[in-house]
């Protein structure tokens, strides 16, 4: 059956309130790096009740469609403590899939940097791990919203990483295996609703909002994700499905995350 294209709706523009307890953060040297993977080898990490979400390139392949998402927090607050604010360098990794019938991503884990990675964990479960990020970005003299290069080394026991492209001065458009622009923006750049494995191997799930991104399509020279390497995702030949770049965008985190109970 084919995939319905995706589309905006009312509330993936205006933002829930916020309570004191949520965060407000701006990501800046946000990036979305994406492969197409075998639909297969996806469904067999997700729990009951998830599957993948099926695209088909222009190839006629059918793939499910992974994501490294690098970027650096600055200015990481909770909405009550707004003079408290920490910067640090953070890397997610998640799969874009179907549950209960709604586009959601599963959510692999994260790196971070930062002293404060035991209070999420211990606190919440959540699948943090400590890392120590690198970004060497530049942005363009001509337009300082397209980026000119951009490299990330993390150095993580759980999940290293090394990347290299440069940006271009093309915006996003519709991607291969997307119906149209919008479609494309939606399903990869603008998921609000993930979930993950707790530490405790519990299903937990988390929310946040941004407003639509405006990023830029970059060209990747290298990049080694080796999570998805050792999860049988990719290899380290798997060509890159997509590169998309933004300056800085400002993101809601709406805590504390919640338990799911699995039927």
């Amino acid at each position: 059956m084919p995939r319905i294209p995706a589309k905006f709706h009312h509330e993936d523009q205006h933002p829930p309130s916020l309570t004191w307890q949520d965060a407000k953060t701006h990501l800046r040297h946000f990036a979305i790096i994406s492969w197409a993977v075998d639909p297969e080898a996806l469904s067999a990490l997700l729990p009951k009740g998830f599957e993948p979400e099926i695209f088909t390139l222009a190839s006629g392949r059918r793939v499910a469609l992974i994501s490294a998402v690098p970027f650096e927090d600055v200015d990481f607050h909770f909405h009550g403590f707004p003079f408290y604010k920490i910067s640090m360098g953070q890397t997610n990794y998640r799969a874009y899939v179907i549950h209960q019938g709604k586009r959601v991503v599963w959510f692999f884990g994260t790196t971070l940097g930062g002293f404060w990675i035991r209070i999420p964990r211990d606190r919440w479960k959540l699948p943090w791990h400590a890392a120590s990020l690198s970004f060497d970005v530049s942005y363009s003299d001509q337009n300082p919203e397209v980026c000119a290069t951009y490299s990330l080394r993390a150095l993580s026991q759980w999940a290293p990483m090394e990347l290299d492209m440069v940006g271009t001065t093309t915006p996003l458009s519709t991607l291969d295996g997307f119906y149209n622009e919008e479609d494309t923006r939606v399903t990869l750049t603008h998921p609000l609703i993930g979930y993950y494995y707790r530490l405790d191997q519990r299903v937990g799930s988390y929310r946040v909002w941004h407003s639509p991104l405006e990023l830029y399509v970059a060209s990747v020279n290298h990049v080694r994700a080796h999570l998805f390497e050792r999860l049988g995702l990719i290899t380290a030949q798997t060509p890159v499905h997509s590169a998309l770049i933004q300056r800085e965008t400002l993101f809601h985190v709406y805590l504390p995350p919640t338990l799911v109970t699995q039927a």
